[in-house]
């Protein structure tokens, strides 16, 4: 006998309103999963991490690094380039301002922000238009790269400045104002001062807790760079290098000195020591060498030291430009450079490569 004849009308009714039933929940069901997804992605992540993703025009497969400027995640991450496309979540709890360094050793700054996402649109070949959108910060950081892709140096720092005297409470000022006026190769000071007085009348009203520390640390270093400006002397310091050896400025009494930075993604401060080697084996009683390694680690400092046998001592102490060290010489950036004469005082600071190498021989046949 067929089951259907054994129900009556009632119970199949029933029994076909139950199963309309279990279609429904089913549907509302997969739809509340589906928005939940589609929200995680419009979102991009959680509240602790910030996603960079995005598309590179003439750079199938590579990597690039990010570090945080100010502190934060004080590691340096390396993101994949797969087919063109990338995309890394970083611990992220406070804003902060990250540094993609590029295979070209190019620098592009990124604004994190908690549970925000950016997406990145750039040619590798010209990376001076990388166009990044997602947050007010980064798409004003756009638009100022663009406008000074084709300007002279003098121009785009003009520009800078304009920019931070319309915006005082931006963190794109902030990195302006480290970019243009303090870290350039020809630092103005003066300029630089006059431009964070307002910034700072800005800060105690200011949320983000990124604009605040990182202008307390560009304040702090305008006073440390009046330490170690020419025909000074240079300031006494004690540290531990890589391998726990103890040098101060005692090391540099009777000596012609050198202290600079270096980072393995940085191409200018590799060649600088390339050459640096040559001038140590030719004057091994007369000149004091000193590097400030920008790696995360003492152990990947020592690795690439002695893999370019550098003889010379190496401070890394994994806190990239936020060691104290950094903010008692006043050191730019990387590639910075201090010169010191037998009398210990500043002979020189910031200068380029060839220029350095000049001045050290010119101390040394003194």
């Amino acid at each position: 006998m067929n089951y259907d004849e054994l129900l009556n009308d009632s119970e199949k009714l029933c029994i076909k309103h139950y199963a309309l039933c279990i279609k429904h929940y089913a549907f509302l069901l997969l739809s509340s999963l589906l928005w939940g997804a589609l929200v995680l992605v419009s979102c991009g992540t959680d509240s602790h991490h910030f996603k960079i993703a995005g598309r590179f025009l003439n750079l199938n497969q590579g990597e690039f690094y990010v570090y945080a400027l100010d502190g934060g995640n004080s590691n340096i991450d390396t993101i994949k380039v797969q087919g063109g496309r990338f995309s890394r979540e970083i611990e992220c709890t406070d804003p902060q301002t990250l540094m993609l360094v590029f295979p070209n050793f190019s620098e592009q700054p990124v604004f994190a922000e908690p549970g925000k996402s950016v997406d990145i649109r750039a040619n590798a070949a010209n990376l001076k238009e990388m166009e990044v959108s997602g947050t007010d910060e980064n798409e004003q950081m756009t638009t100022f790269r663009k406008r000074i892709a084709n300007v002279s140096p003098p121009e785009a720092r003009q520009q800078a400045a304009a920019f931070i005297k319309a915006n005082p409470r931006s963190p794109v000022s902030v990195f302006l104002l480290r970019k243009f006026f303090i870290m350039a190769q020809q630092p103005d000071y003066k300029q630089a001062k006059l431009l964070i007085e307002p910034m700072m009348k800005e800060m105690a009203d200011n949320k983000n807790p990124a604009f605040s520390g990182s202008l307390l640390s560009i304040s702090k270093k305008l006073e440390a760079l009046s330490n170690a400006e020419e025909n000074t002397s240079l300031p006494r310091f004690a540290a531990t290098d890589s391998k726990g050896r103890v040098i101060s400025t005692e090391n540099f009494k009777g000596k012609t000195g050198l202290i600079y930075v270096w980072a393995t993604w940085n191409y200018e401060s590799m060649s600088m020591q390339r050459r640096l080697k040559a001038i140590q084996r030719k004057n091994p009683t007369q000149l004091q060498i000193m590097g400030i390694c920008i790696e995360a680690t003492p152990r990947d400092c020592n690795t690439n030291a002695d893999r370019d046998t550098l003889t010379w001592p190496h401070i890394c102490d994994g806190q990239l430009f936020n060691g104290p060290l950094i903010s008692k010489l006043g050191i730019r950036g990387i590639g910075d450079n201090i010169i010191i004469s037998k009398s210990g005082r500043i002979t020189a600071h910031g200068l380029p490569t060839q220029q350095m190498i000049d001045e050290l021989n010119r101390q040394l046949q003194k």
